[in-house]
């Protein structure tokens, strides 16, 4: 009897020996990661009340047919402000390092909204982010342009250079950034992509064109610095599986075929999933993408290496970004529609990618 209870004893002390050295190991094994989100919002004609550009400007002022003065703009200014300040997760608490915008008419208009922006986290007892500007004046017939918001405590810029598009009429430079983000130098080229005017299949060639430079864009990036990733990202006018993204870019659908010096686009599966960045007639369309080369692709990495890698995306399809009423139930609430002002937000949803870096501890 004596025998048996030494016995059970023993392996009692066994069992937890065994847990305790499982549960370490457990630990041990768990990895811990630094999270850097990136985004893209197109802000849908955010204007000043000041008609600087002749006819193209006249609907953003106060004389025009949209009437836009202080109050509107202030307003959509708040609205886009809680739009951003809303972008945060339990990883990315103080928000994304980076988010690229598009139809925006200056860089005063971007200085409003990051005003704006830390109006809004003070009001909801938060700290204020203090946002960066990156901004270029495009020859853009209607005066709209793209550029870049980026917390500097998240992402330090090291240059910025403009490619132009040449397509016979004048449209959106591209807006190319080199800058570190969590210790790693990364490119970032913002976009908007010439529209469907005039039709899908007509129009394929402008931006056929686009997709072009941003491939020469990037290829000229990696001659020098063939380890550099690049992130392409904006409005882009087609969705993942049009020819401009999938055949001229080369943006593949899955991780496993986008090469080193390739890319690959996130968002086709979600658009394969019915989601989307903008609705017409009850149809999704995904334009506003972020699309990563294959240095950020897990598989595409040496295994002792300690670089930024692509996580996951999403579309940032807000509630309170959503239209309530009437056939555009669940579309994005714009700030007009049929020339009546609706105090929306934006006619897309933004986009974000989370990359993501392992914590290196000492033993």
């Amino acid at each position: 009897m004596k025998n048996h209870s030494v016995k059970f004893l023993l392996i009692a002390i066994l069992m937890v020996f065994a847990g305790t050295f499982s549960l370490s190991a457990q630990k041990s094994d768990s990895k811990k990661y630094i999270v850097r989100g990136v985004a893209f919002y197109n802000l849908e004609n955010l204007f000043d009340t000041i008609n600087n550009n002749g006819k193209y400007d006249l609907e953003f002022s106060p004389q025009g047919a949209r009437q836009w003065n202080g109050t509107k703009y202030r307003s959509k200014l708040a609205n886009l402000a809680r739009c951003i300040g809303s972008m945060t997760t339990s990883t990315t608490p103080n928000g994304p390092a980076i988010i690229g915008v598009s139809e925006i008419e200056n860089r005063s208009v971007l200085e409003d909204l990051v005003k704006a922006v830390d109006e809004y986290l003070v009001s909801n007892g938060k700290k204020p982010w203090g946002l960066q500007i990156v901004h270029h004046d495009s020859p853009d017939r209607r005066g709209v342009d793209v550029g870049m918001l980026y917390n500097p405590r998240q992402f330090r810029v090291l240059g910025v250079s403009n490619a132009r598009l040449d397509i016979g009429f004048p449209t959106r430079d591209q807006l190319c950034v080199n800058g570190v983000l969590a210790g790693d130098t990364i490119n970032v080229i913002v976009n908007h992509w010439p529209s469907r005017l005039g039709g899908q299949e007509q129009s394929s060639p402008n931006r056929e064109a686009a997709a072009a430079l941003c491939k020469k864009t990037s290829e000229e990036i990696w001659a020098s610095h063939p380890s550099q990733p690049v992130i392409i990202m904006g409005d882009l006018n087609d969705d993942p599986q049009d020819k401009s993204c999938a055949k001229v870019l080369g943006a593949k659908r899955d991780q496993k075929d986008a090469e080193l010096h390739g890319f690959y686009n996130p968002f086709w599966r979600v658009l394969d999933k019915g989601i989307g960045t903008l609705a017409y007639k009850s149809s999704w369309n995904l334009f506003d993408q972020i699309i990563v080369s294959g240095q950020l692709l897990p598989d595409n990495q040496p295994k002792d290496s300690n670089s930024l890698e692509y996580w996951k995306c999403q579309v940032l399809n807000f509630d309170f970004l959503k239209d309530t009423k009437g056939t555009r139930e669940g579309y994005p609430l714009r700030t007009f529609a049929s020339g009546v002002f609706l105090n929306g937000y934006s006619d897309h949803f933004p986009t974000e990618i989370f990359l993501r870096k392992e914590i290196q501890t000492r033993n």
